[in-house]
């Protein structure tokens, strides 16, 4: 079978896949995010951080628990990180000891759901840390989206208003009924699939059939892999990430874990349809979030595929940077659907790419990752862009847009608007200021047009909550530890902050009801439309820099 009939086949199976759990994975997150009871855990849960798990919030509660959860959080695991060297199950190596600059970013990192990581973790991060420290926020990361993206459904949903649920009541719900549960059977077949789970500081590998032997740290991999997936996490706990076979042993185990980063944000639609009354609307946004997948993949397997170069050409596709036991198709899907979703991690080498599969990579991340997008976060991108789409439908003919029967006031555009703004603004910041820093462009592999590619990737990963490098760039430095981590913060926390803005002045609404110029918002016409206004924006948006970076390099 042919290197691009592989690939084809490989992805066909995905896709069937996660078809078919979509109904039942996004009806069982409708009935969990609804219920009316809680588990004798949860209520211990409950009493013991002091939550009435029957009293809701309003959008300033609401958003102030996130913000007061996510700064603890923070400050724990940086700490936590900084005295690893004096707990158990450190690694009783001098190269354990993190700096502050480096515990920040890590912290904020990991908090922020985007696992950037600029130390190799194998032999930074002691088993301890990895467990307690960094798994932990793989799932309440991951939970605190899915939490913002319910509150913001429930906008739409409920009239009159000024409720949109408990914020820890939805935390916890996300953590032990939805993600706990899947990343458990996730880690098992990991697992049986070869990638390790120990407690080993170290284990003797045969690397050679002379019987040559390497010395490679063990661990807990499986456990923490199968939520750095299912989270859309990405951190790896080796510094090669899914690329290392202790962590992605096989081609299968290649396949569950894009399955895995794929599987709830591809089946959170479901869930809104569901609570906002109306399926048709949740396949209309799967559809949107498909039809950019789609076209996003089949670019990245055609740039990675063609043979275009003396080396390509004499091997089929552009094998630098792909780990053999993979292969390019399998490898471009996996990076293709790590940077659609804010997941980051990377079975093969981005910076290795052809220059327009790396712009492949950055224009999935600046799309602002809705296609399906991370845990949650994906949702209420999606959500956003569609009430920017009515807006604009509404300009064409002159009324009032709406949206699920809200209307689409100034304020509420306002909201969506600044949602949009804010992540470019701090990606082109961030790149602007780097490449006017002598010290910082010193910090670049290469120079030229791949160069600044290398330092738009950073703070386009570190802004969209990502965590994916090119990974031709030093960063372990105190300007960027430190720029890379509030780009984290910003671009976590002020998209949050106006999406449940935005889900306060909606719930507060009444009902409107359908008219004759209401816009159908479940129909084809309307799929067409929100993919067409997200690819419009970010075109608007990037090309200039797209320009400069990988298009000037595949254009040379």
């Amino acid at each position: 079978m042919s290197t691009a009939a592989a690939g084809v086949l490989f992805l066909a199976v995905l896709v069937v896949a996660l078809v078919a759990v979509h109904v039942p994975l996004g009806d069982y997150m409708h009935r969990v995010y609804t219920s009316e009871t809680d588990s004798y855990v949860e209520r211990a849960i409950y009493r013991l951080i002091g939550v009435d798990s029957r009293s809701e919030q309003t959008w300033g509660a609401y958003a102030r628990s996130v913000l007061a959860f996510s700064s603890i959080s923070i400050l724990f695991l940086f700490f936590f990180q900084l005295v690893q060297g004096r707990l158990p199950l450190h690694l009783h190596d001098p190269a354990t000891t993190m700096t502050p600059g480096l515990a920040w970013n890590t912290a904020v990192s990991f908090v922020t759901n985007t696992n950037w990581q600029a130390y190799s973790g194998e032999s930074t991060q002691g088993h301890l840390v990895q467990m307690a420290g960094l798994a932990v926020q793989n799932f309440v990361s991951a939970a605190v989206g899915m939490a913002v993206a319910i509150a913001l459904v429930r906008g739409f949903a409920r009239t009159r208003t000024g409720e949109l649920g408990n914020f820890w009541v939805d935390l916890v719900r996300g953590t032990l009924r939805i993600l706990l549960p899947i990343a458990t059977l996730g880690a098992l077949l990991l697992v049986a699939g070869g990638a390790i789970q120990n407690f080993h500081l170290n284990d003797q590998v045969v690397t050679g059939l002379n019987g040559a032997q390497q010395t490679v740290t063990g661990g807990p991999v499986a456990s923490q892999e199968a939520i750095k997936e299912l989270g859309t996490n990405g951190g790896g706990f080796y510094n090669a990430n899914s690329a290392h076979p202790f962590e992605n042993p096989t081609r299968w185990t290649n396949w569950l874990e894009i399955f895995l980063l794929l599987v709830i944000s591809f089946s959170l639609p479901r869930t809104f349809g569901r609570m906002v009354g109306s399926k048709k609307q949740g396949y209309a946004i799967a559809s949107v979030m498909a039809s950019l997948y789609a076209m996003s993949v089949t670019f990245m397997l055609w740039f990675q595929l063609q043979h275009h170069g003396t080396v390509p050409t004499a091997v089929g596709s552009a094998m630098e940077g792909v780990e053999q036991r993979f292969g390019v198709a399998n490898s471009a899907v996996f990076a293709d659907s790590t940077t659609l979703t804010s997941t980051g991690a990377v079975d093969s080498f981005h910076d290795s790419y052809t220059s327009l599969g790396g712009m492949m990579a950055l224009f999935n991340m600046q799309l602002g990752e809705v296609a399906p997008g991370g845990t949650g976060s994906g949702l209420y991108g999606m959500l956003i862009l569609a009430v920017i789409t009515v807006f604009v439908a509404g300009l064409m003919v002159g009324r009032t847009p709406e949206y699920l029967g809200k209307k689409i006031n100034p304020r509420e555009i306002k909201l969506a608007a600044s949602y949009f703004l804010v992540t470019p603004l701090i990606v082109l910041t961030g790149t602007a200021i780097a490449m006017a820093l002598p010290g910082e462009r010193a910090g670049m592999l290469n120079t030229g047009p791949h160069g600044l590619s290398e330092v738009l990737y950073a703070f386009t990963s570190a802004a969209n909550n990502n965590g994916s490098a090119f990974a031709g760039i030093s960063v372990n430095t105190n300007w960027y530890n430190t720029a890379l981590g509030l780009a984290m913060v910003f671009g976590r926390f002020l998209p949050i902050v106006l999406v449940l803005a935005l889900a306060g002045s909606l719930a507060r609404q009444g009902a409107t009801p359908d008219s004759a110029g209401t816009l159908p918002t479940h129909r084809p016409q309307f799929v067409g439309m929100v993919a067409g206004v997200t690819l419009i924006l970010v075109a608007l948006t990037f090309l200039p820099m797209l320009a400069l970076g990988p298009l000037a390099e595949g254009i040379h």
